[in-house]
């Protein structure tokens, strides 16, 4: 037998914290909570933690499909979506999509997605998380801009090369090539934050801020 999630589905692990055994809670003239008919349909639906988050997602055909990584309120709190983690060896490379709740059911046991494949899931957009991508481009683009600046500094020693000799000539270029392998090791760790999928960005803040610390730090020296 098939079971369409719904709303109540996900709301059903706060029952215990209800008191049941009547009507809901009154405040003034609002009723807050559920009635114990009410009580009732929520504990026949899915609790999040137990029955949803980090489940496997399969086809009609039983193929497995990715896992639920989060579910998502819409602003309207009247549609849910499930972030399905689709591909990817333990997180990396995954992709997130978005799939509406009303399009999952329950068959044999499994919680399935009917017409779907692998590929046609990874076909879809990528799910990001919007406050979490505005955080991440913003520390993209200030990486960007120091990694300018600091090639802009390899042109200047290019150019100041030219007029030395003997061993400040050779000084400037031992400085010229430092600079240059932090650059590099710099935009190494920002490619591997930018083919990371956006939700997963801060897994390599940390190691991007030490390449970026060591680039700013070599630019210091030169300027003194």
């Amino acid at each position: 037998m098939k079971k369409i999630l719904s709303i109540s589905s996900f709301v059903v692990v706060s029952i215990a914290m209800m008191n049941i055994s009547g009507y809901a809670q009154v405040a003034g003239s609002t009723t807050i909570g559920v009635t114990v008919t009410e009580a009732k349909q929520l504990a026949l639906g899915w609790s999040v933690s137990k029955s949803i988050l980090g489940k496997e997602i399969y086809s009609d055909t039983g193929t497995r499909i990715g896992k639920i990584e989060d579910l998502i309120i819409s602003p309207e709190k009247n549609l849910s979506y499930l972030i399905i983690g689709v591909g990817g060896f333990i997180g990396i490379g995954r992709h997130n999509v978005a799939i509406p709740v009303s399009q999952i059911v329950e068959q044999h046991g499994k919680l399935t997605l009917p017409g779907a494949t692998k590929d046609s899931i990874k076909a879809l957009p990528q799910f990001d998380y919007a406050g979490d991508t505005a955080k991440r481009d913003a520390f993209v683009m200030r990486t960007e801009q120091d990694l300018i600046k600091a090639k802009e500094k390899v042109v200047e020693l290019q150019k100041k090369s030219v007029t030395l000799n003997g061993e400040a000539k050779v000084k400037l270029e031992q400085q010229y090539t430092t600079l240059q392998q932090r650059i590099q090791s710099t935009e190494n760790k920002l490619g591997e934050m930018k083919r990371a999928s956006v939700n997963r960005w801060r897994e390599f803040e940390s190691d991007l801020s030490s390449e970026l610390a060591h680039l700013k730090q070599t630019l210091s020296d030169l300027e003194k």
